[in-house]
């Protein structure tokens, strides 16, 4: 069992450094480097004491029957949402987006359509144009994207999409932070 390379994923899992955990847990930078290279081995205390801050439990830390990770999610696996008022179709393209940093889905606006109003947030937004002629309005601003453009912002101000044509437009949208 590699040990450190446990370690070091919820340690990065968790948003930390390795300074940051060495104060967390009054143990160097240095000696969190070494353990997590498999160069040194924690005592039981000091195991125990990082787990704690990492948020993991000794079970679930030495469970070698832990699930692999999904790489690929089929057509089955996604979630489809239609708002008839706002002529929108929501595709979430995995089941577990919202529990991730990113959240990825196929948006398709039907002719007049728009997309819900968001407020200022800290998400970063990409869009891509699949098919069709999108409007972002951005604040004050509107930006006009067509087929094979793509948009990219921070959604620190109000902001809206809309459908800017007379037929169907499709995007890929994925946005940080349970932005839908």
């Amino acid at each position: 069992m590699q040990i450190g390379k446990k370690i070091k994923r919820l340690r990065l899992k968790k948003g930390l450094t390795q300074e940051e955990l060495g104060e967390r847990t009054d143990l160097s930078k240095g000696y969190i480097s070494q353990l997590e290279r498999d160069l040194n081995s924690p005592s039981i205390e000091t195991l125990f004491s990082l787990l704690e801050v990492l948020g993991s439990t000794p079970k679930e830390f030495f469970d070698d029957d832990v699930t692999e990770q999904k790489v690929v999610y089929m057509e089955e696996d996604q979630t489809l949402y239609t708002d008839e008022e706002k002529h929108f179709h929501l595709q979430w393209l995995i089941p577990t987006s919202n529990e991730k940093e990113m959240e990825p889905v196929l948006l398709t606006l039907e002719a007049h359509g728009e997309f819900k109003h968001f407020e200022p947030s800290q998400s970063e937004t990409f869009i891509y144009v699949v098919e069709g002629r999108l409007r972002l309005q951005l604040g004050k601003e509107h930006y006009i994207a067509t087929k094979g453009n793509a948009l990219y912002f921070e959604a620190s101000d109000h902001h809206q999409l809309f459908n800017d044509h007379d037929g169907q437009t499709k995007i890929l949208l994925v946005a940080t932070d349970s932005y839908l």
